[in-house]
């Protein structure tokens, strides 16, 4: 090889060395870029931290609470009847609602907000709430049995915290029940328990702003109403129905 030779292959290596250095130059660059807009992005997008005192908090809080009670009533009629029926139903309710009542403590603690609010009644994150918010009528939520007239805050009576909820009385005569006896009052206590969840799931779907929360609180809303639905047939074939 002449010396001429070498130096243009000289120049040509050298040459190849700063295109490729620019190149990669160039998709640093690029990449550098897309991190920065992705960071602006997903700041401009996260979700805002609720307030202790906002809907989504106080439904996560009160409905923790609620679930509690239906897979409590679910482990108390499992071991008071025999029927297969009765007790493949509280297995699902248990199950369910355990697993949901543990999202909803999760959230709370991924918000850093205390699951038990101080000097906050129960529900009154639904005060305000009237008529029908996104096409959901909730105007009967002001006559259950409990509910304060002027708004969602709900006065609590021997042991029953929400709407739904079955009172101490109930729940020891729960656990004193048994068989068709048992399987009846489990039914229509669940019932009751349904019928306040729902409501409460609903003034989520309507109040909460996190999304997730408010499809878990959608979700809830079918799937109640779905055993709802299987609660007043399983009470027919006992000859009894859902307390007025």
């Amino acid at each position: 090889m002449t010396v001429t030779e070498r130096a243009r292959r000289t120049r040509w290596v050298a040459g190849s060395a700063v295109a490729l250095a620019v190149l990669f130059a160039g998709a640093a660059t690029v990449a550098s870029a897309r991190d920065d807009g992705a960071e602006h992005h997903a700041a401009a997008t996260a979700p805002r931290t609720p307030a202790a005192d906002s809907a989504d908090a106080g439904f996560a809080r009160d409905m923790a609470v609620h679930h509690q009670q239906a897979v409590e009533m679910s482990f108390i009629v499992r071991d008071r009847t025999k029927d297969e029926d009765v007790r493949r139903l509280a297995y699902d309710i248990a199950n369910t609602q355990a697993n949901q009542r543990g999202m909803l403590l999760g959230w709370l603690d991924l918000w850093e907000l205390p699951k038990v609010a101080a000097g906050q009644e129960p529900m009154a994150w639904m005060d305000g709430q009237h008529g029908d918010h996104d096409g959901h009528d909730m105007g009967d939520m002001g006559g259950m049995d409990g509910m304060s007239g002027s708004g969602g805050g709900y006065q609590a009576r021997d042991g029953s915290l929400m709407p739904g909820m079955a009172t101490r009385t109930e729940l020891d005569r729960l656990r004193k029940a048994s068989g068709k006896q048992a399987e009846i009052l489990y039914l229509q206590l669940m019932t009751d328990h349904h019928k306040g969840g729902v409501d409460m799931a609903r003034g989520c779907v309507n109040l909460c702003t996190v999304k997730a929360e408010k499809r878990l609180a959608q979700g809830m809303v079918a799937a109640q109403q779905s055993e709802l639905d299987a609660m007043a047939e399983m009470l027919a074939q006992r000859g009894a129905a859902p307390r007025s």
